[in-house]
């Protein structure tokens, strides 16, 4: 049986990927350029280049952000249920829902980093830290409290 904080991890994950996805479908250019980029790289824009300079990316980034915007609805649905699940095997519900906003703030920070090239300032990484260090907290104090609570109904 996976354990509550597996479903918790994985849901902050698709969050992240959910927003990520919204980002490249509803976003400017990002996946025309990333497509241009791409065909610069295999050394073939070139190649596909029209008479009028028009390249298949000029088309593509449509059906792309179609797809993208269906990644946005099934990272969405497929989230909530992880973190139904996650609510349901956890000790508590502040202690899912900490470890999925943990886990969405550092897939967000990933995923802006390798998918759109982001940075964040210093500031946002102090936060994280408090983030996390309020999850240990967290998951140190449930945990320590947990075998206490069985004993006493087990003694009534």
């Amino acid at each position: 049986m996976i354990s509550g904080a597996l479903y918790a991890l994985l849901a902050g994950f698709l969050g992240a990927l959910a927003s990520s996805s919204a980002k490249l479908s509803f976003g400017v250019d990002y996946l025309k350029d990333m497509c241009e980029t791409g065909l610069k790289t295999l050394g073939v824009k070139d190649q596909w280049a029209g008479p009028d300079e028009t390249t298949p990316c000029d088309w593509l980034h449509v059906p792309l952000r179609l797809v993208c915007g269906g990644l946005l609805f099934t990272c969405n649905a497929v989230m909530w249920t992880f973190f139904s699940k996650a609510l349901r095997q956890s000790s508590s519900s502040a202690r899912a829902t900490v470890t999925t906003t943990a886990s969405n703030f550092i897939s967000s920070a990933f995923l802006g980093k390798v998918i759109f090239g982001e940075s964040h300032a210093t500031l946002w990484w102090v936060g994280i830290s408090l983030t996390l260090s309020g999850l240990l907290v967290l998951h140190g104090s449930t945990t320590g409290l947990a075998p206490q609570h069985d004993t006493k109904k087990k003694e009534k």
